[in-house]
């Protein structure tokens, strides 16, 4: 039977977490722009900073570090790994 172990640990997860939250935090920014009533438009609101630029920052850094804590292989399952390897051999 093999020793095999799960591949997230305590910071892999808090790493998870802080992507989720970066990328609903930028979703969160492009919230609201809408008009009351279909005749009436404000491009100034629709199209502002926050909504065009900043929103999108924050999802795509929320997205790395979401990629970042699935690829991160954690220290303690790279030694385990090296001393099972060497036990192989």
């Amino acid at each position: 039977m093999k020793n095999e172990q799960f591949g997230f640990n305590k910071k892999n997860y808090k790493l998870l977490f802080i992507g989720l939250f970066v990328n609903v935090f930028g979703f969160l920014l492009m919230i609201g722009g809408g008009a009351e009533q279909l005749s009436e438009f404000n491009a100034d609101e629709l199209f502002s900073f926050r909504r065009i630029t900043l929103a999108p920052i924050f999802i795509i850094i929320g997205y790395v570090i979401i990629a970042v804590s699935i690829m991160k292989k954690p220290k303690e399952f790279s030694n385990q790994e090296i001393e099972n390897s060497k036990k192989v051999k």
